[in-house]
């Protein structure tokens, strides 16, 4: 679908459909006063992403609490949502700024056409076909205000381009584990890499074997699809600063030995979300030319059963030659992450080093399933992680605090450190202490854990997301990165 950039004036402008956002439930707007009647006939009340469809008319009108990102981008994302399951080939709408000069709600506006026209049908035997084939942004303005055209272009091209790697993101994890095991993650990696002009590395088994990885490689033993470390390199001329991206890649997870219920078994292909956003990530930032150097790893790997898988009791050797006592086989992503961690910082000497993973329920226990949870060491980058979560991407995120007393709930009396920690509660923090563990001394004020469990899967449509994977972590770091690009780097 192609989303296009029109100067004139939208009455000017063919379309079989026109998108009309009532904003703070305005119906004396001169977009809505017209049909003011119809809408309140039908009890149109214009609440946040409610929607009616007019059909004699050609009209269809959503409602938006406010002009914000945050508000604009899942009431845009719903209207097209609806429009598209019907048989029009073309919406037109004008632009809608928040202030003058803030292109922010014109950047959400693009963003949420590709996210909310997104379905996931590769495994439907009747294909529904797309029959929406083009949304036409006006320069016309909502309010009348006065706009910055080649400002408007920028950002309406930028959240293009971030939602379509959203989107690249949604189909990696909505594929089975029969079709998207490691080898085929790292395909996918090295031909992003190859169609974006990034460098691709891939690790096979002997390789990981040769890199002393003895947490990853007992994770995947069990399964009859070998693992893959991937690194993705980005790296402009010019560059600012280094950051480095870690993703959590499990394929599928049994949970091992020690087996999930099978309740909690279905979904777990959503177990290779944060190595997928570090695959969006990549193609994101090479899409906007970013001056940031950029270098992705994932640990793709599958946690199955079988006669040689890790058990509780054993005891792993982590490439940096911490001994992990293993207590729990459904543990793994951590275990995975170790060694990423490790092998990253040893192969880029980088100011940021960010990772994300769909790492622990305890998460989405203590924060629910919309929200992203943000640990590390450094409160300036948590805090600017914040901002590029809850109001620059509208990715929502909260802190969970580290503290010593958590920390001492992972020791083991026969290893360096234990796998789970002993009590049942803090599981998220305890899971993000530890990989700190793992962080060299003099990176540990430039790392961040990203647990991306509760917003990263959602078996219902949620704002600009659909039904399955939301795609997440993309925006919040490629905004995060993109913020990095405009300020000075500070140690």
């Amino acid at each position: 679908m192609k989303i296009e950039y029109i100067d004139n004036n939208l009455q000017d402008i063919k379309a079989d459909l026109e998108l009309i956002v009532v904003v703070d439930k305005n119906l004396e707007h001169k977009s809505c006063i017209e049909y003011k009647d119809i809408l309140n006939n039908a009890a149109f009340n214009a609440e946040q992403d409610e929607v009616i469809l007019l059909p004699e008319s050609r009209k269809i009108f959503v409602g938006s609490e406010s002009l914000k990102s945050k508000d604009i981008r899942p009431a845009v994302a719903t209207a097209i949502r609806v429009a598209s399951s019907k048989k029009y080939k073309s919406i037109k709408l004008a632009t809608y700024l928040s202030h003058q000069k803030c292109t922010a709600t014109v950047r959400a506006l693009a963003e949420a056409i590709n996210l909310g026209v997104y379905n996931y049908t590769r495994y439907k035997t009747k294909d529904r076909e797309l029959n929406l084939k083009k949304v036409i942004i006006s320069s016309q303005e909502h309010n009348g205000k006065d706009v910055d055209k080649a400002a408007i272009k920028r950002a309406i091209t930028k959240g293009i381009e971030t939602s379509v790697a959203v989107n690249l993101t949604r189909d990696i994890v909505n594929t089975p584990p029969d079709d998207f095991y490691p080898k085929i993650m790292a395909r996918v990696a090295k031909d992003i890499a190859s169609t974006e002009n990034l460098e691709c590395n891939i690790l096979n088994r002997s390789d990981i074997k040769n890199e002393k990885m003895g947490a990853l490689l007992a994770v995947a033993r069990a399964s009859s699809h070998p693992p893959r470390v991937i690194h993705i390199s980005y790296k402009p001329k010019n560059t600012k600063t280094v950051i480095s991206i870690i993703g959590k890649g499990l394929t599928y997870d049994s949970g091992g030995l020690s087996l999930k219920p099978s309740d909690y078994m279905v979904t777990m292909k959503s177990d290779k979300s944060g190595g997928a956003a570090v695959i969006g990530i990549m193609q994101a930032v090479s899409r906007l030319n970013l001056p940031i150097e950029v270098h992705g790893f994932i640990g793709a790997v599958e946690n199955m059963i079988g006669g040689n898988a890790y058990k509780p009791d054993d005891v792993l050797t982590a490439k940096d030659g911490t001994t992990i006592e293993v207590r729990n086989t459904d543990a793994e992503g951590r275990l995975v992450l170790a060694d990423m961690l490790c092998y990253a910082q040893e192969k880029v000497n980088a100011n940021y080093i960010i990772d994300l993973a769909t790492l622990t329920g305890a998460c989405v226990v203590g924060l629910g399933h919309y929200t992203i949870g943000i640990m590390g060491n450094n409160e300036k980058i948590i805090d600017k992680m914040l901002y590029a979560g809850n109001i620059a991407s509208n990715e929502m995120a909260a802190k969970l605090p580290f503290n010593k007393y958590l920390k001492k709930s992972l020791n083991s009396k026969i290893a360096d450190i234990c796998n789970i920690s002993n009590t049942r509660y803090g599981g998220a923090i305890t899971a993000g202490l530890f990989l700190d563990k793992f962080i060299k001394k003099e990176n540990k004020q430039k790392w961040l854990h990203l647990d991306i469990a509760g917003p990263a899967f959602v078996e219902h449509e949620w704002g600009e997301n659909p039904y399955g994977s939301s795609g997440a972590g993309v925006r919040i770091v490629t905004r995060f990165i993109e913020k990095l690009a405009d300020t000075k780097h500070e140690e």
